[in-house]
This record gives C-alpha cells, sequence and structure tokens, in this order.
C-alpha cells in the first residue's frame, strides 16, 4: 500500500466519523424520549444494575452513518458491491432491531426467542452467499493465510460451512457486546484490517463499506465509551457481526476470521466452556462469570482495562493477518 492510498483512507473516513457525531445528538434523545433503556441481565455482575435505563439501539447511529457513506460512495463511483454487503448487514441489524423492540416493548431481556433467531440468520446467510456466488464473487476455494494455497471443496459442503462460520461468527460478536465499548473496540482494528486489504489488493469496490462503517465506529465510539451514553443493543452488534463476515466472504478469505476475528472467538468458547463444564460436573466453574470478559470484571479488573487489553489483542491479531495477506499483495 502506498503512502498516498494510506493518506486517502485516513482523510475519508473523517467525513464518516462527523455523521456519526452529529447522528449520536438526535438518536440518542430520541431513544430517550421512546424509553428505549436497557434492561440489565440478571445474571450480570450486579453493578452492572446501574446501568438500566441507558438507551439501548445506539446501533443506528454507526448503521446510518455507514448506509449514507457506502450508498453515497456507490453511486458516486458506480461500484454496488459494497451496497450488497451492507444489505447483509443491515438484514442482521433488522434481526437485531426487532429483538431489541421486543425487550424494550417487554421490559426485560427477552426478545425473539432462539429458534426465531436462528432460523433468521440461516436465511440471510444462505440468501447472501447465493447471491455473491451468482455474481462470481464466492468461489468455493478456501484460501489458506499466509500462503498462495487454495483448497477446493464442493459447493454442496462450501455453503452448509459457510453458513455455520456466519451465523457463529455473528453470535460471536453479539456475545462481545458486555461492557461499554468492547464490542466498538474490538470491531474497529477489524474494519481497518479489511480497508487496507481491498486497497491493497485492488479491490476498489470493497473498500467503500468498510471506510464508511469505520468512520461510524469512531464517533459511536464517542457515546459508547465508559461509561457509554448508549449501548448499540443486539441492533448495532449483529448488523457488525454481518460486516465482519460479510467482508470476509466478499473478499474471499473466510479463514482470515480465526486471526482477526480471535477475541469474539474466545468469548464464544468462554461460555461453550462454562456451560458444559458446569453440566458435566454438576454445577462447578471454570470462569467466576462468562462471556470471559465478565471473569475479568469479577477479578476486579475495570471496564476501561477490558477495553484496553482485548482491543489491543484485536489489533495485534489484525497485524498478523495482515502479514498474512501478503502472498495476494
Amino acid at each position: 500500500m502506498t503512502d498516498g492510498q494510506i493518506t486517502t483512507m485516513i482523510v475519508g473516513i473523517l467525513p464518516f466519523f462527523l455523521i456519526a457525531l452529529l447522528a449520536g445528538k438526535f438518536i440518542i434523545p430520541f431513544l430517550r424520549a421512546m424509553k428505549a433503556g436497557q434492561s440489565i441481565r440478571e445474571l450480570g455482575p450486579n453493578w452492572h444494575q446501574s446501568k438500566a435505563g441507558t438507551p439501548a439501539m445506539g446501533g443506528l447511529i454507526f448503521i446510518l452513518t455507514a448506509m449514507i457513506g457506502t450508498l453515497g460512495l456507490c453511486l458516486l463511483t458506480g461500484y454496488w458491491t459494497s451496497a450488497l454487503i451492507f444489505a447483509f448487514s443491515l438484514v442482521y441489524g433488522v434481526i437485531g432491531f426487532i429483538d431489541d423492540f421486543f425487550k424494550v416493548k417487554k421490559k426485560q431481556n427477552e426478545g425473539l426467542t432462539p429458534s426465531q433467531k436462528l432460523l433468521l440468520q440461516l436465511a440471510a446467510s444462505a440468501l447472501y452467499l447465493y447471491v455473491l456466488y451468482s455474481n462470481g464473487h464466492l468461489t468455493t476455494a478456501i484460501w489458506m493465510p499466509f500462503t498462495t494455497g487454495f483448497w477446493k471443496i464442493p459447493i454442496w459442503v462450501y455453503i452448509p460451512f459457510a453458513v455455520f462460520v456466519i451465523v457463529g461468527c455473528v453470535n460471536a460478536v453479539n456475545l462481545t457486546d458486555g461492557i461499554d465499548g468492547l464490542a466498538t473496540g474490538v470491531t474497529l482494528p477489524v474494519m481497518v484490517f479489511f480497508l487496507a486489504v481491498a486497497i491493497a489488493t485492488k479491490k476498489a469496490e470493497l473498500a467503500i463499506f468498510p471506510a464508511a462503517l469505520l468512520g461510524g465506529l469512531c464517533g459511536f465510539l464517542c457515546y459508547n465509551f465508559h461509561p457509554a451514553k448508549t449501548f448499540m443493543g443486539d441492533t448495532g452488534s449483529l448488523f457488525l457481526g454481518g460486516a465482519v463476515c460479510g467482508l470476509a466472504f466478499a473478499l474471499d478469505m473466510p479463514l482470515i476470521l480465526i486471526l482477526v476475528g480471535l477475541v469474539y472467538i474466545i468469548e464464544t468458547l468462554s461460555v461453550i466452556l462454562q456451560v458444559c463444564y458446569f453440566k458435566l460436573t454438576h454445577g462447578k466453574r471454570i470462569f467466576k462469570m462468562s462471556p470471559i470478559h465478565h471473569h475479568f470484571e469479577l477479578c476486579g479488573w475495570s471496564e476501561v482495562k477490558i477495553f484496553v487489553v482485548f482491543v489491543s489483542v484485536s489489533v495485534l491479531m489484525c497485524a498478523l493477518a495482515w502479514l498474512g495477506t501478503a502472498p495476494l499483495r
């Protein structure tokens, strides 16, 4: 990547950052007026109860920013692949919005049932993969990071694999959204990675969406950092999960999610291990609480410290993933 490309990338994000800041000035008061306050999980740390009533669905801030940026740039450039990725992410965001809406309506931390969410997510993932494949943006040859090698598999094997990866990753991002700014901060370097790869591999049509979303997340973090003025809710976290997976598959590098999404994976594994161990031992626990960010909270870590450590891990893994893409650049 040249210095000129890096400069263009950074400067191009600034308008989206400002749009998100401005959007937050209107959306957060609107959510308060609508009484869209967050209900706090009874099983979470006790001190999280003080956050009850903080406006949820704040993810609308970066979703709106991504929509304005993506559609605007697609109109200017004539590249519409990024609009497809945005649309896929938006479908997941709508699923999250429905979930959040029912939570607000019922005044409790329960929205859609797990089976309802799963069916909607499976349908959205399968449709997106079909559209990508039909338009030639997806192959069934899986690229192996750090190499120029590809693993060719049959389409009937690839699609179930891809759907499983997408649904798993999206829900992993959702689990990461447990303390102020965490999912936002962890996803920022992931968007930087995808933006850099799109530019470096001369796939400009795929650089539009991550640029718009990156600016939106930077602006949203100003409201979401501890102490948070708003939470992204499932509206935002499912949208982000869709964005991460949508970009990985559009760039035809799903295995890179193992690196850039390591924090998401660790969060999910901590929940799986906790549940399995609890059932096998009839009540014993590996962690003080899961997902693992709550374990560190109960160990005495502040939310800011957890944010800094987890985001640092995400930055390091994205830097490693960048090195892994060197054979393609």
